[in-house]
């Protein structure tokens, strides 16, 4: 647990600082694992009709507030989305549960990492070892030009392909450019009937 032992004299203060006296303004409500404190209080003394109370946390002075965490539970009952505060034990409990999950994470992790992975490709580490050469298979030109003598088929099978958009550049589209605008002049409208 990584909260911090407070002392008879801070505990004593902090039971002194729940208590909900008619003239305090606010009011503790409880503590977290780190040191911070909750608490609620009224825009003025002694008003039961404004509603309902503001939530607040304070933290030490020399906690940086880059280094302020609020834990889940006490940043719903900061938000109004629990009704009632956590109390220690429920804290402590769910960080045991966090520490039992990185345990658990981790096993998994490992689980998945011995298993061999179907992605993987062939002559990784890893992967799947590299097929043997078949030259049957892989080259059928030069088997069929040996078997049928069609030596000319296979120079055009080795030839390399005219490349399609060779034949689309240049075209008359490339050279295009559009002419400057010059307007027309527009004919008056002759008005036809009387104005009244």
């Amino acid at each position: 647990m990584s909260g911090k032992q407070i002392g008879p004299v801070l505990k004593a203060w902090y039971q002194w600082k729940a208590l909900r006296l008619p003239w305090r303004k606010r009011f503790l409500v409880g503590l977290d694992l780190q040191g911070n404190t909750y608490w609620e209080f009224k825009l003025q003394r002694g008003d039961d009709t404004s509603g309902r109370f503001r939530r607040i946390v304070n933290y030490s002075r020399s906690t940086h507030y880059s280094e302020v965490k609020v834990p889940p539970q006490w940043h719903q009952w900061l938000r109004y989305q629990r009704e009632r505060p956590p109390s220690l034990q429920e804290q402590s409990a769910d960080v045991m549960r966090q520490e039992r999950m990185k345990v658990l994470v981790a096993e998994a992790d490992a689980r998945w990492d011995a298993k061999p992975s179907l992605i993987d490709m062939p002559g990784k580490e890893k992967g799947q070892p590299v097929p043997p050469l078949n030259t049957g298979k892989t080259q059928p030109q030069e088997q069929a030009a040996r078997a049928g003598g069609r030596e000319q088929e296979v120079q055009d099978a080795v030839k390399p392909k005219e490349n399609p958009w060779k034949r689309a550049r240049g075209g008359p589209n490339e050279t295009w450019q559009p002419a400057p605008w010059t307007p027309t002049s527009a004919r008056k409208r002759e008005v036809r009937g009387k104005l009244s």
